[in-house]
């Protein structure tokens, strides 16, 4: 009898879950959170939001936690219908958005009719845009996260990207509509620094004082062959004191590595957990957002700043993200 209770109040549960049907899903569109710490010792990456202020802001919008899972566009967004409605929000760059051929702003939370289509087109700006639904996409966790973790194949929806025909469930949620939207400083505030903030690498000493200060005055331009993995910079070459062997050590997310052939590569939100090659620089966490905003061709500089410097920048950050006037309603 309680097996056959349990059964049914899943079913009805699930009978109330609204949801959300891919019609197309653009160019790369999957399930993230803000990821899953505390695994790479098993050579599992933290994975998640490239871009996670964004989604932290946009889960605010809908009345979510900062943590819950949401999606995230990279380039060119997909189309999505929402048959039983939905209240919904957009953060990070603008991919043009409509509801039923009415413009949608990107930072501003938006009810959804039952039945109405939002759809997303190509990038205005940066590189991704998040869709954050109240209640969140509700999928399986693994290893305590909802992120996809797509070189591996594993979390979010099936292990792997959305594509057209996909249904997903949302969680459920009794919070009334209520419009907020970002502040205008706390997007100009985001947006303010034109430099990559970074601290020493590992194997600084490794280069020349002429190739640090390359690093540090020379422009460099995002390669084509850039993912979620890794962000390949075409520029001055970077070389070494005198060629050595490494042996291969843990990685972090936003580590700076020199290849032989001396172009830098940034590791990013599903890095190989361990590497051999030499890290020049680090990019501080402050930045960490920014470098998920970053397209193919766009140009970049790296500024060397201090450990004290580093905590201080992301402590103001996220004081200014935690005020109250950081969502406006």
């Amino acid at each position: 009898m309680l097996y056959t209770d349990i059964r049914r109040a899943i079913h009805r549960a699930k009978e109330l879950m609204s949801s959300i049907q891919i019609q197309t899903a653009g160019l790369l569109t999957t399930v993230q959170d803000l990821g899953r710490e505390g695994f790479g010792p098993l050579g599992v990456s933290v994975s998640g939001a490239a871009d996670p202020i964004s989604l932290r802001l946009g889960n605010r919008l809908v009345g979510n936690r900062e943590t819950t899972a949401g999606l995230e566009m990279t380039l060119f967004g997909g189309t999505f219908h929402f048959p039983d409605g939905a209240i919904v929000a957009l953060a990070g760059s603008d991919f043009g958005a409509s509801l039923d051929e009415v413009n949608v702003d990107v930072g501003t939370s938006v009810s959804v009719r039952p039945g109405q289509t939002l759809r997303l087109g190509p990038t205005r700006s940066g590189a991704r845009c998040y869709l954050c639904v109240q209640g969140g996409i509700a999928v399986p966790p693994f290893l305590q996260s909802a992120s996809t973790h797509i070189l591996s194949g594993l979390g979010g929806f099936e292990g792997r990207a959305l594509k057209a025909g996909d249904v997903l469930e949302i969680g459920s949620s009794t919070e009334p509509f209520r419009k907020r939207t970002i502040a205008p400083h706390i997007t100009g505030h985001l947006l303010a620094r034109e430099v990559f903030g970074v601290t020493p690498g590992p194997q600084l000493d490794w280069f020349s004082e002429s190739s640090r200060h390359s690093f540090y005055s020379a422009t460099y331009r995002v390669g084509e062959q850039c993912d979620r993995m890794g962000l390949r910079l075409e520029g001055a070459p970077i070389s070494q004191r005198k060629r050595r062997t490494m042996i291969t050590e843990g990685v972090s997310l936003g580590a700076v590595q020199v290849p032989p052939g001396g172009l830098p590569i940034i590791l990013f939100v599903e890095q190989q957990t361990t590497g051999g090659y030499p890290k020049i620089a680090n990019v501080i966490s402050a930045d960490f957002h920014r470098l998920g905003q970053l397209r193919p061709r766009d140009e970049i500089r790296f500024e060397q700043v201090t450990w004290k410097v580093a905590h201080s920048l992301f402590m103001e950050q996220e004081k200014l993200l935690a005020s109250e006037d950081s969502i406006l309603e």
